[in-house]
């Protein structure tokens, strides 16, 4: 199967086929000729040009498929469908099976109905490089969904945390997202967003790294450990609460060595976690050197951040969550990497509806100030007069 573009000519207002016939010819000459070749274009394509295209490359005319350009991608496979792409394929490859995409139809139709807005701020390193968290960003899209929710992502660079916190520019997220990364640039920053979400009762969801600031705003602003910190950003702090993993402190060749790939972990019956993934056992992707200190696993759990998943041999904690919060959760692993446009994440979907539930509560308190402020204001013109 060919991808080729039919380009449109502004100047001669016509859609040129001769790329898609020049790929083809190189393609033969490398001996490979293909089954179907799939057009990308602007507008679509006219019933001339497609049987052009099949008499020049020798390909039947239904195998001639038109992808034209749709304001939401997840409509692609809907139009592949009517364009008979899967037919082909199935009569290609001798496949004798029913095709049914009313699963998929359902979904577009949810996505085209989600109206209601919310708003995520995403605190990271690199959000000048919006594909750096590509999957982060879809796995909300996907949780939105669910939801009938339209995600409005917020891209917040760490290092200014502190300043649009000063500024109140941070009260008009309804929820939060803290992702992976490496190295210590940013890592306050994510630490004071982690804070401001705790404390304001404001979903948060942490990934990775972004679970481990959160233990380490924990540790230093609920059980008063003022310099608790990770190694991987300061190998002195007398709290390490966040330390480098017993197997990696041999490894000195850094290539490929991190804890890798899919793990298992056990989850607190009762939890939020247990409750989102409605299973006691769950498995998620994985990608990092540093851990959970467990040494001061008992002082945190006491003071309320419970580890509620761990490693099945219980020396790992994989999952945290504040008791009494609506939805404070970090996660080692990256979850964003298994949900799916018909499927959403577990923890997407609930952080998705926390941050709707505290939308409403938002604009509801916003609108009791505003009234607030509208009778103060008439009060005081009236002892003027």
């Amino acid at each position: 199967m060919h991808v080729t573009l039919v380009p449109f000519i502004g100047p001669s207002g016509e859609q040129k086929t001769k790329p898609t016939q020049h790929s083809v010819t190189e393609l033969r000459s490398r001996g490979i000729q293909p089954d179907v070749i799939v057009c990308r274009s602007d507008e679509p394509l006219s019933d001339s040009l497609r049987r052009k295209i099949s008499s020049q490359c020798d390909v039947d005319n239904r195998a001639v498929i038109n992808a034209v350009d749709v304001k939401n991608i997840y409509e692609l496979p809907l139009i592949f469908h009517d364009e008979g792409l899967d037919t082909v394929i199935c009569d290609v490859l001798r496949i004798d099976s029913p095709i049914d995409l009313t699963p998929w139809r359902d979904l577009v139709n949810r996505i085209e109905a989600s109206v209601s807005p919310v708003r995520i701020g995403l605190i990271g390193k690199y959000v000048d490089l919006h594909d750096a968290y590509l999957s982060v960003i879809e796995s909300l899209k996907h949780a939105g969904f669910h939801h009938g929710a339209q995600i409005e992502v917020v891209w917040i660079q760490a290092e200014d945390v502190e300043g649009l916190l000063a500024d109140e520019r941070m009260s008009s997220l309804d929820g939060i997202v803290i992702p992976g990364g490496f190295g210590p640039r940013g890592i306050e920053g994510k630490i004071r967003a982690a804070e401001f979400a705790r404390e304001n009762n404001v979903p948060c969801l942490g990934l990775c790294l972004g679970m481990q600031v959160m233990t380490v705003e924990f540790a230093r602003n609920v059980l008063g450990l003022a310099d608790a910190n990770s190694t991987e950003f300061n190998a002195a702090t007398p709290h390490p609460v966040i330390d480098l993993m017993i197997d990696q402190r041999e490894v000195t060749n850094k290539g490929g060595t991190m804890r890798l790939g899919a793990y298992y972990a056990v989850l607190s019956p009762g939890s939020k976690v247990a409750k989102a993934y409605g299973e006691p056992v769950v498995s998620e992707r994985h990608r990092h050197r540093y851990e959970f200190n467990s040494n001061y696993r008992a002082r945190i759990e006491a003071a309320g951040l419970l580890c509620s998943g761990t490693s099945p041999d219980k020396t790992l904690v994989e999952f945290v969550e504040l008791e009494n919060h609506p939805f404070w959760v970090g996660t080692q692993a990256h979850p964003e990497f298994k949900s799916r446009p018909d499927r959403p994440h577990p923890l997407f979907r609930e952080l998705i509806g926390a941050a709707l539930k505290y939308r409403t509560q938002r604009l509801a308190n916003l609108a009791q100030s505003a009234v607030g402020a509208a009778v103060v204001q008439d009060s005081q013109k009236s002892v003027a007069r």
